[in-house]
């Protein structure tokens, strides 16, 4: 499969962004937590590197728990601040509010010495399309104040928000990079849902995942559709097609019904907590 998308719109976005930089303390930044590096967009170091950091990894609830601790280690060693979350819990928010303000330490340090207090921390929340931001930003302020969509690409325009009176937060629309140079990339952020489905063969995506699935979590799928054995990634979706019943006219096996079944329950946790890519491949 090959992938590629980039909406004129971003291109916009990413200017937008640059200049909103001057604006902020603080750039945070979700992941997903299931796709922590493929789910991150490089500009966005670029476009931050004089800024505080802090990376919010989203979905914890969806990724293996072992994975996201190695993840937290990985991102803390390269100097971010990280957080794990399910970002439709309000539970976690005050650990969220302790670590920026720790994060910003410096900067309302030098605003004391200058004489200047109780100056809020202006952050911009950041993130490919799809990884939460919107939802994060919600449960944050406890209201709706930011636009959700369970789709790539409903977030459009600038907000400001402000959260209390410590931290205001500045929403972006989610920007992906020109073009995925490594297409592993590519099918991580299809597989997760960060691209529209409606521009992918899902079938063949039900069938990456398989083999994703065969080799990191054997037995996995199994153990979930009572397969009676594991073949091929195709035998599989043949045997997950009969187990679910997925059928049309004629009685006759359907198979991308079986595959949107099957990357449904993936996406929803349904097969368990499953993280696709590991730290020891960035190192």
């Amino acid at each position: 499969m090959h992938f590629q998308w980039y909406p004129g719109h971003m291109t916009k976005a990413k200017r937008q962004m640059q200049e909103d930089m001057k604006l902020i303390d603080l750039v945070i930044e979700l992941v997903d937590a299931r796709i922590p590096f493929s789910s991150r967009n490089p500009d966005i170091d670029e476009l931050g590197r004089q800024k505080a950091r802090l990376i919010l990894m989203n979905k914890a609830d969806l990724a293996a728990e072992e994975q996201t601790r190695k993840w937290t280690e990985f991102f803390q060693s390269q100097g971010y601040f990280v957080v794990k979350l399910d970002a439709r819990a309000r539970g976690g928010m005050k650990k969220i509010s302790d670590v920026i303000m720790e994060a910003c330490q410096e900067k309302i340090e030098r605003d004391r010495k200058r004489g200047i207090k109780n100056r809020p921390v202006r952050a911009m929340v950041v993130g490919i399309p799809n990884v939460g931001k919107s939802t994060f930003i919600n449960t944050y302020a406890g209201k709706a104040c930011a636009k959700t969509g369970n789709k790539p690409g409903v977030t459009k325009g600038k907000q400001w928000i402000k959260l209390n009176k410590n931290v205001e937060l500045l929403d972006t629309p989610g920007i992906l990079w020109p073009k995925f140079e490594d297409q592993q990339v590519g099918l991580y952020l299809a597989l997760v849902g960060s691209i529209k489905d409606e521009i992918l063969n899902v079938d063949e995506l039900s069938l990456e995942l398989i083999q994703i699935l065969k080799e990191n979590y054997p037995g996995i799928l199994t153990e979930r559709y009572e397969l009676p054995n594991e073949g091929a990634p195709a035998e599989i979706l043949k045997q997950i097609a009969e187990n679910r019943k997925c059928v049309k006219k004629g009685n006759e096996l359907d198979y991308s019904k079986a595959a949107a079944l099957l990357m449904d329950e993936f996406r929803s946790g349904r097969l368990g907590k499953i993280t696709l890519e590991f730290p020891k491949e960035q190192e």
